[in-house]
């Protein structure tokens, strides 16, 4: 829940603030290029924000184009789109955030002593997230508990294949060099756990404060866990 509790509404919160202070950077013009692609590619679709071009005539011209960045911005996080165009902006900005001390990634208290207790069994640790690759790295660099990069063998993104579809699950299984039904699956979305489980993974549905509810036969049908103390895995040595 991270990126949906604090990383995503930081972004809302601050694009506006940061466009305005990097605005001459080349790296943000970069981002700012690519949203624009991005918004020419979706101006057939409902709602789309489009973003013109800075015409050079003052600050209010400026401030027009920023204002319809942020415009952009908030209309694909509202549709919960994974445009590179957006998570390459937003990963700058969390990599401006961290690295500033002004954010740090807090994980559940059961997290990390089990994850230690993983890999000291002799079991590897990957990260399958929709955030970015570069977040995630982020966010195990800057936590409450320090740099914890040690912990995670790899980490990968949507650019593997999307969660809800069973052959992203196979392509990790291959780029890790393991079987799928060698892997555990940990998830708090029933639509992954079933595509995982699909390309013969193993799988625990996670049930944290917050997340959405299960249905009934979810409950019946899925391993469900609270706590990562809960599992119980056999050591790989």
């Amino acid at each position: 829940m991270i990126f949906q509790d604090i990383l995503f509404p930081y972004i809302k919160e601050n694009v506006k603030e940061y466009l305005q202070t990097h605005w001459e950077e080349e790296e943000c013009q970069q981002d700012v290029n690519l949203l624009r692609k991005q918004a020419e590619e979706d101006s057939h679709l409902d709602g789309a924000v489009p973003i013109p071009a800075a015409s050079g005539n003052g600050a209010d011209d400026l401030q027009r184009v920023i204002q319809a960045v942020v415009d952009n911005v908030c209309w694909q996080m509202s549709l919960d789109r994974k445009t590179t165009a957006l998570k390459q902006l937003q990963g700058h900005m969390w990599r401006a955030a961290f690295k500033a001390g002004s954010m740090k990634a807090e994980f559940f208290e059961d997290v990390i002593p089990a994850v230690r207790k993983w890999r000291e069994a002799g079991m590897k640790v990957y990260i399958y997230s929709s955030g970015s690759v570069e977040a995630q790295k982020l966010l195990f660099g800057h936590s409450t508990e320090g740099d914890i990069h040690e912990l995670v063998d790899g980490h990968f993104d949507t650019k593997i294949g999307h969660k809800v579809e069973s052959e992203s699950y196979r392509k990790i299984a291959s780029s890790i060099g393991c079987s799928t039904n060698n892997i555990l699956f940990l998830t708090d979305v029933t639509r992954e756990a079933s595509a995982a489980e699909e390309a013969d993974v193993h799988v625990a549905v996670v049930v944290r404060p917050g997340n959405a509810g299960l249905t009934d036969d979810e409950k019946t049908y899925f391993s469900l866990i609270t706590s990562f103390s809960e599992l119980y895995l056999p050591s790989s040595t």
